[in-house]
């Protein structure tokens, strides 16, 4: 009974531990991936604005499911400092990817993962949709696994918007 009792305050002290970690801003990976149209993009170059970063695939029903919300909540937010940039994991192809961006005229940023290098600088995302909120000063403040809810995520951008650099 006693062997039991400490492995659950065990397990208590692992969760807690977890959750203040995750719960500490880290600052976003430097990374630089580039956009369908070819150009470079540095993420450092958006310090100052709120910024989505989403790793979807054209493979994966929850992230084509979720992107008629993200191109409402950045149309709605992008006069205000909002961006977002979707990078395709490295197993999807470029011309699936260029299709879908065209087919549903995504308005934000969307970029090529080729090598999984953006994937893996930020603690090796392999499960589509994963995103990172992250604010101005350039600090991930929230991750998604999965759909965000949409009502909560807005509220949480025009928080941040309202922040100063």
């Amino acid at each position: 009974m006693k062997n039991k009792w400490m492995v659950a305050a065990i397990a208590v002290v692992i969760a807690v531990a977890g959750v203040m970690i995750l719960s500490q801003k880290t600052r976003a990976p430097d990374i630089s991936v580039a956009t369908l149209g070819g150009k470079p993009l540095a993420l450092k170059d958006l310090r100052g604005k709120v910024v989505l970063v989403n790793f979807w695939a054209t493979t994966c029903t929850t992230c084509v499911g979720e992107m008629p919300q993200m191109v409402e909540t950045y149309k709605a937010l992008a006069p205000q400092g909002y961006e977002m940039v979707a990078i395709a994991m490295d197993y999807d192809r470029p011309d699936w990817v260029l299709n879908y961006t065209q087919k549903n005229a995504l308005p934000f940023t969307v970029a090529l993962d080729i090598k999984g290098e953006a994937a893996q600088a930020f603690g090796g995302v392999r499960l589509t949709p994963t995103s990172f909120l992250i604010d101005k000063q350039g600090r991930i403040v929230q991750q998604f696994l999965g759909a965000p809810d949409f009502p909560a995520l807005r509220n949480r951008i025009q928080a941040l918007l309202k922040q100063s650099v």
